[in-house]
């Protein structure tokens, strides 16, 4: 059930961010760090329950990670010292508690003080009103949040494309994704296609391919990771003879179903290792219909970064997954 709503959500988040954009065009730019979000709070509310709620849902622990690594960086500031240098922050979190409140609620704004900006505000008359409100909207403030995150890297990607990586996607899927400049292409077949941006000690790359939709459970777990792993065998090579790609059974992947902007997908996460290496890492992917329904699509993300934390890698890469549009007929 809450998978269907999560797609909900994403339904609704994709409308909202479209909001403010005329006013956003005369902002200045954010300011903050990505994955940062500033809680403009009363000290003794972020000590007390409401701030541990807070902590426990944007603080958690990013899933599928080697390393512990939150969601999110909080940082608090009282409501009295809320000044214009906090007002910039890309991803505000304002609790208004006040019995005085003429309504309350929670509100999602885009682009309030600086572009582009994820702004919620909480209103409430007391500190267990508003906790009330938080725990019931705490996944809708969460995806709130990292969809604001996931806009800011399509906008970059789409401002620096390498736009000829358009057309060995397209060839596959008959749809586009936005990679911006240092990925490249390094393989084309008539089913796969594998986009990297590969520097010395870091590796993000998409892998996108297709497959028949054969069966009447096409996007059960087990068949889509029995699906990956062979696709990753013929065309994934480790370094050394007989190593390849596949799924790593140490933590069970999950899938949740989700829809955004209209396309409605699987999500698949779990961990990925090489066979006959030490190699392995988080992974992401996205698999639907195509057109006609006659194949599956997947499109895919995974991070290498060995020497580093992998929350913002996986963040950067997963996101160029939402930039995928089916491509328009040219006239």
């Amino acid at each position: 059930m809450k998978y269907r709503v999560l797609a909900f959500l994403l339904a609704v988040l994709s409308i909202a961010g479209c909001k403010n954009d005329k006013k956003g065009n005369l902002l200045p730019n954010v300011s903050g760090k990505a994955g940062e979000v500033l809680v403009a709070i009363e000290r003794e509310q972020w000590e007390g329950n409401l701030g541990v709620a807070i902590r426990d849902v944007l603080a958690a622990d990013t899933p599928y990670l080697a390393q512990r690594e939150p969601l999110f960086a909080l940082s608090n500031v009282p409501p009295g010292s809320f000044t214009n240098m906090f007002k910039m922050h890309r991803n505000l979190l304002l609790v208004n508690i006040n019995p005085q409140n003429q309504t309350t609620g929670v509100v999602y704004k885009s682009n309030v003080w600086a572009q582009p900006q994820a702004v919620v505000q909480i209103n409430a008359y007391d500190e267990d009103g508003a906790l009330e409100m938080f725990e019931h909207d705490c996944m809708l403030i969460s995806e709130f949040f990292e969809q604001a995150e996931r806009d800011r890297v399509v906008a970059n990607a789409k401002l620096y494309e390498e736009r000829a990586l358009q057309d060995p996607v397209a060839s596959v899927t008959g749809g586009i994704l936005h990679f911006p400049s240092g990925y490249r292409c390094r393989k084309v077949t008539d089913n796969f296609v594998w986009i990297a941006d590969e520097k010395q000690y870091t590796n993000q790359t998409v892998l996108i391919y297709r497959y028949p939709a054969e069966g009447e459970d096409v996007f059960q777990l087990q068949n889509i990771i029995s699906k990956r792993n062979q696709i990753m065998k013929d065309n994934v090579p480790g370094m050394f003879d007989g190593s390849y790609m596949t799924t790593s059974t140490a933590q069970e992947p999950t899938c949740r179903s989700m829809s955004y902007k209209g396309r409605a997908f699987m999500e698949t996460r779990g961990f990925w290792e090489v066979h006959g290496d030490f190699m392995g890492g988080p992974f992401v992917s996205h698999s639907f219909y195509s057109p006609d329904g006659k194949d599956i699509i997947v499109l895919e993300a995974f991070v290498y970064a060995p020497r580093y934390d992998k929350r913002q890698y996986l963040r950067q890469v997963e996101s160029l997954l939402y930039s995928f549009e089916w491509k328009k007929d040219e006239k």
